[in-house]
């Protein structure tokens, strides 16, 4: 019996066995013979076949065709061994799901019934203690949330680490490519790879500037001292854009309701301008101004020069502007995205496990200083270690950087040219001391202006040439003439020819140096020496920096690193920090006609439709 009633259970499969897995047959069709209410049904289609074959074909054609033997026959084996297995195993399935999910049904009334603990589904406990309203859930499906989130950043992190790993295996060297993947490559402001100073063969340095601009990232910055009105009118302006793009999602889906085509680009930017005229107006003068449709005038008054700070003097909590200002710090606007930037490169690097010792947070003045060790002395520090430094920049900031860029630029070039003044007397020196002659006292003894000229073969010339005036000489003979800047390269600057032309400067100085003093080393090469020493360090300081004419308003992330050529520890687990940093802080770069692709007409093509017609020729 035991053995008979496992056959029956609701786990066997068999092919035969009545309402066993995978059966041809069901316990639930009461003794129904399967085969013949099947055979009904082949047998009309087959003379449904057969009628139609009879009405269509000519019949000359009929008379050839054994119509009631082969044909029939042959149709009536292709509907039995297709059909039928299709429509029995179907009913059959259908069928017994039907009697379990019955089944199921039963025994869970059954248990309800029963006056025991027995194990319900969640959402059914909590209704019997009380419902959402007594018994909030909230802070467990919290919880939830973040274990699955610290999940998935973990494997997230796995993958960054095995992608980066494979990467450095093909491209069997390590570059700029190690650090930001392809999708944030653009928001590098520069990168340099150069051997370390005192362990050149061993450790190197590298330098990496990440700009993220102000449209790109997810929370907005503002500065501590910004005013409150143009906090307010950022939010007002941001909202009057996510009203536009509705009207403009609604314009599309009506045009594709009508059958007609989707706004292009160039008529969606076109009718994102008129739409703005129904909420943005440049009357600040009228109270009914469109302007003043979501915070009234009265309301902007108030607030006009109003900062983070209030004179205590002048404090009254039942004022408009105190209150306007406390719901801004409520909302934490101002210290909202700069927060979030800390809060995400710190919370990366602890779950990174690259930990760091020194901390200096400048709050007011949007600035971040992390290093992994406290101490600065370069000799005392270990060959692998890092230092990130998050600033924020506005348009005046920038501004006032590149003229401080400009500034330290031409003294550096003017205290270099020094030298090679210097360097360009000591040689003159030697070479008269030497009674040697080069090129230019060669030129000067046969090309003065006061000797008579020559013509062809020695003979003199009848007419004197008429003496012009010497023109600025151009060609320096160390650096080719660079072309004229234009007014874009003009403010943006790059000054490539000029630190071209100071680097092969500084070479051929040395070299100057070695030829008029060859194996001596008296003060003067030894002062020369030193301060051009000085200068280069300076100088290759200075160009590591980032060039202020080349990051745009938003974070700057600096990233100083030594690492181990060999290990390249540290290296590579920034990179897996920076990505997901990006990751969590940038929108990143999208095209519009992507992002706001939903549905378009030109993806729908008429001559799809595979309909049989009539060719009319």
């Amino acid at each position: 019996m035991a053995r008979d009633s496992m056959s029956r259970g609701p786990n066997v499969i068999h092919p035969e066995k009545p309402s066993a897995v995978g059966s041809r047959n069901s316990l639930n069709r009461d003794n129904r013979n399967e085969y013949e209410e099947s055979k009904l049904i082949i047998d009309e289609e087959v003379d449904k076949v057969l009628n139609h074959i009879h009405a269509k074909l000519p019949p000359e054609v009929l008379e050839k065709v054994d119509i009631m033997g082969g044909v029939k026959s042959k149709l009536h084996n292709y509907f039995n061994q297709n059909f039928q297995n299709m429509y029995n195993r179907y009913m059959v399935t259908m069928e017994d799901e039907m009697a379990k999910k019955v089944r199921d049904l039963v025994d869970k009334e059954e248990y309800r019934a029963l006056n025991r603990y027995t194990p319900r589904e969640i959402a059914e406990i909590l209704d019997k203690i009380g419902g959402m309203d007594k018994f909030n859930t909230g802070e467990v499906e919290k919880s939830i949330v973040n274990i699955y989130g610290h999940l998935q950043g973990h494997i997230q992190r796995g993958v960054y680490e095995l992608e980066n790993e494979t990467n450095a295996l093909l491209r069997q060297k390590q570059d700029v490519g190690a650090f930001v993947r392809g999708e944030n490559a653009y928001a590098i402001a520069k990168c340099s790879f150069k051997n370390n100073f005192f362990k050149p063969k061993t450790v190197m340095d590298v330098k990496l500037a990440i700009n993220i601009q102000d449209t790109e990232l997810i929370s907005p910055i503002y500065h501590y001292e910004v005013p409150i009105e143009t906090i307010i009118k950022d939010v007002i302006s941001k909202h009057v854009h996510e009203m536009v793009d509705q009207e403009i999602k609604e314009i599309n889906m009506t045009l594709l309701d009508e059958g007609k085509e989707e706004l292009t680009d160039s008529e969606m930017m076109f009718e994102k301008i008129k739409a703005l005229e129904n909420y943005v107006d440049d009357d600040t003068t009228n109270e009914q101004s469109k302007r003043y449709q979501f915070v009234a005038k009265r309301f902007m008054d108030k607030i006009t020069g109003l900062t983070a700070e209030i004179d205590p003097d002048d404090y009254d909590p039942l004022n408009v502007r105190e209150n306007i200002k406390r719901i801004i710090d409520n909302e934490n606007i101002r210290n909202r995205g700069f927060n979030t930037i800390l809060n995400s490169i710190t919370a990366i690097l602890d779950t990174s496990k690259m930990g760091y010792q020194h901390v200096e947070n400048f709050k007011n003045a949007r600035e971040a200083v992390i290093r992994e060790y406290e101490d600065q002395d370069l000799h005392n520090l270990p060959d692998e270690r890092y230092q990130i430094r998050v600033t924020y920049y506005d348009d005046e900031q920038i501004r006032h950087m590149r003229n401080a860029y400009d500034l330290q630029f031409e003294e550096l070039k003017k205290e270099f040219m020094k030298v090679v003044d210097v360097t360009d007397v000591l040689y003159q020196d030697d070479k008269a001391a030497k009674n040697q002659q080069d090129w230019s006292d060669v030129s000067a003894h046969y090309l003065e202006k006061d000797k008579p000229g020559r013509g062809w073969f020695g003979s003199r010339l009848e007419e004197e040439e008429e003496e012009e005036e010497e023109q600025p000489r151009l060609w320096n003979e160390v650096t080719f003439i660079p072309p004229r800047t234009t007014e874009a390269e003009e403010a943006n600057k790059t000054n490539l020819h000029i630190v071209d032309e100071l680097r092969k400067r500084m070479v051929h100085t040395r070299a100057v140096m070695t030829k008029v003093y060859k194996n001596q080393h008296p003060v003067e090469r030894t002062l020369v020496e030193g301060r051009l020493q000085f200068l280069e360090e300076k100088f290759e300081t200075f160009e590591t920096n980032v060039n202020p004419y080349h990051i745009l308003p938003g974070v700057l992330l600096e990233v100083d690193i030594t690492s181990v050529k060999r290990k390249k520890t540290t290296m590579m687990a920034m990179a897996n920090v920076l990505n997901e940093f990006l990751y969590s802080v940038s929108k990143g770069f999208h095209d519009t006609a992507f992002a706001d692709f939903s549905r378009r007409r030109s993806t729908v093509r008429e001559d799809l439709d595979q309909t049989f017609e009539s060719v009319v020729d």
